[in-house]
């Protein structure tokens, strides 16, 4: 029914031109990705103590410093001061927020299979949804 094409294609294929520019693979993409969101976790985890200090914010922030670091490969990650904070957030809003970065984190860990990144974005959405409970509870 359709005739066949005789003619050799004017385009052109990536198989075989050579690569010009870095590429990088799926490991150091997934490490791109888990940095980047580990490190708006701990934006907001500082965000929260500033509004709130506690001690369980100090530390997760900390291991969250850590991670990112380890993952930038040794570069420490930007802070915000505790006072530089200019807004007055909700804390609800923060919490909310946070659950959903840790929850983003722990599917790249776990499609990265880091295991010490998801363990801690696990903690944080445990940590995160508890403090919403009562908050979620008291408006319904």
């Amino acid at each position: 029914m359709y005739e066949p094409i005789r003619t050799k294609s004017v385009h052109s294929t990536m198989a075989d031109a050579p690569s010009d520019f870095p590429h990088r693979s799926r490991e150091e993409e997934l490490d791109i990705q888990l940095a980047g969101h580990l490190a708006a976790l701990l934006a907001v985890t500082d965000e929260l103590r500033a509004l709130a200090p506690s001690a369980d914010l100090d530390t997760a922030a900390e291991r969250l410093a850590e991670q990112v670091a380890r993952l930038r490969g040794g570069g420490a990650p930007a802070r915000a001061s505790l006072t530089s904070v200019t807004s007055e957030p909700h804390a609800t809003d923060l919490h909310r927020r946070a659950h959903a970065v840790a929850g983003r984190a722990l599917l790249v860990a776990a499609s990265r299979a880091d295991t010490a990144a998801a363990i801690l974005a696990a903690e944080r959405m445990d940590s995160h949804a508890a403090a919403l409970e009562p908050r979620e509870l008291a408006t319904h």
